[in-house]
């Protein structure tokens, strides 16, 4: 086990580029270092851990969904990350909260015990939609609160952006590329631990598992901060992606994340406000997954009937080989 793992917090609202972002480190990951990254998402199905999913030896992924991580602090925040430490133990640990979540109290609680000598945490790095603070949006008192921390913004609309940000270094990227030199506390390194410094492992969530392997696994949450649903199926399902693509076209989301088993192949697309999604190709193979997250409730069978209609006909038989 190690202590003083140097850990770095990626925080921003919804859309502001922190996968991107994440995604771009991950790919500048020095050979033999192991890195991990916890995930946390304001939905219950998880897809950030799906849409970063490579190929890669020395990165592990946990998440812990159902809310921003500072709300979580119990048994479902404790359990994964004491987990996700001592499955992988990492050279360097990134965090990513949910867009909806407060960042700073998050990095309170990890300054307290059990966390404060196992973790080294590093300058945060803070992602806002410059373009739209140049329009004249405001920040978020969450926002406002971890910008005085905070080293780093996405985005290239500058003007009229530096006058309402504290004196911090800042760095303008495009598609959250960022030269891993410039990540605040690169430099730092884990050292060996000499005692056991994480909590008990605690017991493990009870896996999903498929009891109709026709049958999407569906979960909604509501919470102040919105509306959300996801939904899970069967590897060997495939989806019409044009019929997925006209049908999240018609509803007013304000976040949309997939990754699609297509007719022809694995798809991911990670899109804000309604805007057309881009699609890509997707290393993950799991299972289907899509996550909706909208201001308010919507009715739900409706969005189940809605999906469902893009499906693209299964038997029985062509599952009994593929998935869990």
């Amino acid at each position: 086990m190690l202590n003083d793992i140097p850990t770095h917090l990626i925080a921003g609202p919804l859309g502001a580029g922190k996968t991107s972002l994440i995604r771009a480190l991950l790919a500048q990951k020095p050979a033999g270092e192991r890195w991990a990254v916890l995930i946390n998402e304001f939905g219950q199905i998880g897809l950030d851990a799906a849409l970063l999913h490579r190929d890669e030896a020395g990165v592990s992924f946990a998440e812990v969904a159902g809310g921003c991580l500072c709300c979580v602090n119990g048994v479902p925040f404790q359990i994964g990350l004491s987990q996700l430490l001592r499955k992988a133990r990492p050279d360097r640990l990134l965090i990513e909260p949910s867009g909806l979540g407060h960042p700073l109290e998050l990095l309170q609680q990890l300054r307290q015990p059990p966390w404060q000598q196992v973790l080294a945490l590093q300058a945060p790095v803070m992602l806002l939609d410059a373009t739209a603070l140049a329009g004249g949006a405001a920040l978020t008192p969450s926002q406002q609160a971890l910008a005085a921390e905070a080293g780093l913004l996405d985005e290239a609309a500058r003007a009229g952006v530096l006058e309402r940000l504290p004196p911090r270094p800042l760095y303008w990227t495009e598609h959250g590329q960022l030269d891993l030199a410039r990540l605040p506390g690169i430099d730092a390194r884990a050292r060996a631990a000499t005692t056991a410094q994480l909590p008990p492992p605690g017991a493990a969530p009870l896996a999903s598992i498929w009891l109709d392997p026709l049958q999407p696994i569906v979960l909604s949450h509501a919470a102040a901060e919105g509306w959300s649903i996801g939904w899970r199926w069967h590897p060997a399902r495939r989806f019409d992606i044009d019929q997925v693509t006209d049908w999240l076209a018609q509803l007013p989301w304000r976040r949309a994340k997939l990754v699609l088993h297509g007719a022809q192949g694995w798809v991911s697309a990670n899109g804000l406000d309604g805007a057309p999604l881009a699609l890509r190709t997707s290393e993950w193979r799991r299972d289907s997954r899509l996550e909706l997250i909208f201001a308010e409730a919507q009715e739900e069978q409706a969005l189940i009937s809605g999906l469902e209609s893009c499906l693209i006909g299964t038997e029985r038989e062509d599952l009994s080989s593929d998935g869990r």
